[in-house]
């Protein structure tokens, strides 16, 4: 079939993405989004197409993740920019970069409620409500200038998703937009902090006798400078989850992403300064009201609305992570670090042992998984007590983002996509997903995707029988456990079913081999554990 090439609407938002270095899309093709697809061919952009918009939206962080550039989502209008709202409701709450590309009812039929396909009563409205900024497009100029200040919003403050919507005869009509008005632009760098306030920030920091370094999503652009400022302080950091590996895990100093356990918390709190680096400290971090933080506090900060938001600061430092560091850094000057290291082993010690006292079955658990992941993998995860409760705290990762995952909005449905957007991005590691069986039953059918893109993503389902943790929040609230306890399907007929490989293991030693054939086959595959029948004691 003979291509047609036409610069419609569609074409020049794409065309104008491609400048900017976005070379895969995440959605579905429908009725009325062809002309976002029409494009991709001629750009060399590849397009994942997904069984479900939430499932295109995750695919597309886990990517963004990994690249650093925002994972670009289309969907058709109506049905299909609802499905990804909780993918943008993620990227939202986690402050990551996302684009959703939709059309929407053609100029002048807003609202007009006569019964055209997908129609929908305020599409604009509900995507507004969920993401930073939602537009409704007039011209192609419009279009090109909503994808520009797109990209300014994610390189000069917070990253957070936005949505356009272009309508639909606006999307098919041709345009002369060419040439430099498509060019990605060059963005003023972030504001330096303001000089007296580093200058205070480090006195602080320099006549400290314990200090800790607390860092959230905000400083995963800064490992290098948050390592040698902790090297020069000799302060222990701890992560939050969407910080976890921005000090290599297995630094002396590193207390990992142990926020949520209080041992790890409670080092934070009795810092006598105490400098928070890109985190608004919410409860879900802390798994606490708030930290109370009982020394100094700095805080860094992107946005001055943050400086106070959840514990306030005695100094605010207004800007990127990076520049901030950097500033305290040539501050200090050079100096001996302090070695801070018993410290930091006893309270990982403590911090490790709460964790397997508040759920054995969890944290013994994932300490078998943790310790037959190769090292450089990718581990994905979705909102599954093997999760929260065990793999996040026990395995070590060397560099952020290598656990993808969504600490505050804690979705279902999450990992499994988000492993295969991890994939695409990075081919040079190997991309698993530790997950629940209730949780995986929100996107199993996203593993005939990972068939269909011929990409290697191997699954470890961990079996509990359904919904444990809200099992046991029913029976601790007094009540009978009711639609908790879940049918489970053959997890290996299932995935050979969609053209992988399933296993079972049974033993650390079955699932130590089981990780190395599927490694070594790639593919879909997955690999069984019943949770209930799984032998600890058997070793490696």
């Amino acid at each position: 079939m003979e291509t047609v090439y036409k610069r419609t609407t569609g074409w020049v938002i794409i065309e104008a993405l491609h400048n900017y270095g976005i070379d895969t899309v995440f959605g579905i093709p429908g009725t009325h989004n062809l002309e976002f697809y029409r494009p991709l061919a001629a750009l060399n952009i590849r397009p994942v197409t997904s069984r479900h918009e939430q499932g295109a939206g995750y695919a597309a962080d886990g990517w963004s993740l990994q690249t650093g550039k925002p994972g670009v989502v289309i969907t058709t209008s109506g049905p299909g920019l609802l499905n990804a709202l909780s993918a943008a409701g993620t990227a939202y709450c986690e402050s990551r970069p996302m684009i959703i590309l939709s059309p929407g009812p053609a100029r002048g039929a807003e609202f007009a409620d006569i019964g055209t396909l997908h129609e929908t009563k305020d599409q604009l409205g509900a995507a507004s409500a969920i993401v930073e900024w939602g537009r409704r497009v007039q011209t192609a100029e419009e279009a090109v200038a909503a994808v520009h200040d797109a990209f300014e919003l994610f390189a000069t403050t917070r990253p957070r998703p936005v949505y356009i919507e272009v309508p639909l005869d606006l999307l098919e009509e041709t345009t002369e937009i060419a040439g430099e008005a498509l060019a990605a632009r060059a963005f003023a760098p972030v504001a330096d902090p303001d000089p007296a306030a580093v200058a205070e920030a480090a006195a602080l920091l320099a006549a400290a006798q314990d200090p800790v370094i607390l860092a959230g999503g905000g400083s995963r652009g800064a490992a290098a400078e948050l390592r040698a400022l902790a090297e020069r302080l000799g302060a222990p950091v701890v992560t939050t989850g969407n910080a976890k590996g921005v000090l290599d895990e297995h630094h002396p100093l590193a207390l990992g992403a142990n926020l949520r356990l209080a041992a790890a918390r409670n080092r934070a709190r009795d810092a006598d300064v105490l400098l928070v680096v890109g985190s608004k400290l919410g409860e879900a971090e802390l798994w606490a009201e708030r930290l109370e933080a009982r020394g100094a506090v700095i805080r860094v900060d992107l946005l001055e609305s943050q400086i106070d938001k959840n514990q306030p600061a005695r100094i605010g430092l207004v800007s990127d992570a990076r520049t901030a560091l950097s500033a305290i850094l040539d501050e200090l000057g050079e100096g001996s670090p302090l070695d801070a290291a018993p410290g930091v082993i006893a309270t990982l010690a403590a911090a490790r042992a709460e964790c397997a006292e508040l759920s054995p079955e969890n944290t013994a658990l994932a300490e078998a998984i943790a310790a037959v992941l190769p090292e450089n993998a990718i581990v994905s995860t979705d909102s599954s007590q093997i999760a929260y409760w065990g793999l996040l705290n026990v395995l070590r990762v060397s560099e952020p983002n290598s656990t993808p995952y969504m600490t505050t909005y804690a979705t279902l449905g999450y990992g499994l996509p988000a492993a295969l957007g991890s994939r695409i991005a990075r081919p040079d590691r190997p991309s698993f997903v530790v997950i629940g069986d209730g949780a995986l039953m929100f996107s199993m059918n996203e593993f005939i995707t990972v068939v269909e893109q011929r990409e290697d993503v191997t699954v470890i389902v961990v079996d509990n029988g359904g919904y444990g943790e809200i099992k046991q929040n029913e029976v601790d609230a007094g009540i009978a456990p009711v639609g908790v306890d879940l049918t489970q399907p053959d997890w290996a007929a299932v995935t050979a079913a969609f053209g992988g490989t399933g296993r079972r293991a049974g033993t650390p030693r079955e699932l130590a081999a089981a990780v190395d054939a599927a490694v070594g086959e790639g593919g879909l595959q997955l690999i069984h554990i019943d949770q209930a029948d799984f032998d600890l004691s058997e070793g490696n």
